[in-house]
């Protein structure tokens, strides 16, 4: 026989699965193992080459600008995020956002949880808590040829906004914007 406690465990299931990545700042340490991550294919096709971004994010563990992060999974680092607004630094190429608007880069370092539905689940959780903080807008610029990761931020409610060639290259500037009551309900 089957217990009739079914519902309430299908709902412990689902409240597991809305928050179950974890962010944590960037440290020194965490550096060869997000080098490691950028040598990989699925990531090093569409980033720089290890040793300049790894400068970089070296750089933003103390910016005002970039906050760079490790995304855990169940306590185990799975790969690199970052925020940043485009507003604290003169001549961002997405300066023209609204005001308040936050940029995130990511990527799942570890290639055997590509192509799972984590990135599009990562995206929105880090997304809900940017809007929980304030941001009215969120922005992400895929790589126009980056079909995986167009397809899975769509999935997470961005839509296309622009084109651009920029510093950063051929860029699909994407957006997701504060539904006007949840921005109410935070106020």
């Amino acid at each position: 026989m089957i217990p009739k406690s079914g519902n309430r465990f299908s709902a412990e299931i689902m409240a597991k699965q809305e928050n179950r990545y974890d962010f944590r700042p960037v440290t020194e340490a965490d550096l060869p193992m997000i080098a490691a991550w950028l040598a990989e294919p699925h990531v090093a096709e569409w980033w720089d080459d290890p040793e300049t971004e790894i400068a970089q994010i070296r750089e933003h563990i103390d910016s005002i600008s970039v906050e760079p992060l490790i995304i855990e999974l169940d306590g185990e680092p799975i790969g690199y995020m970052q925020s940043y607004d485009p507003h604290l630094e003169d001549g961002h190429p997405y300066s023209d956002q609204p005001f308040g608007t936050l940029g995130i880069d990511l990527s799942i370092g570890r290639p055997e949880l590509v192509g799972h539905g984590h990135g599009s689940a990562i995206v929105r959780q880090f997304v809900e808590q940017l809007f929980e903080e304030g941001a009215p807008r969120v922005i992400i610029d895929p790589d126009p040829a980056n079909g995986r990761a167009i397809r899975a931020y769509e999935k997470a409610g961005f839509r296309a906004i622009d084109r651009r060639q920029s510093e950063y290259g051929d860029v699909l500037l994407m957006a997701i914007d504060v539904e006007v009551g949840d921005a109410e309900e935070g106020q």
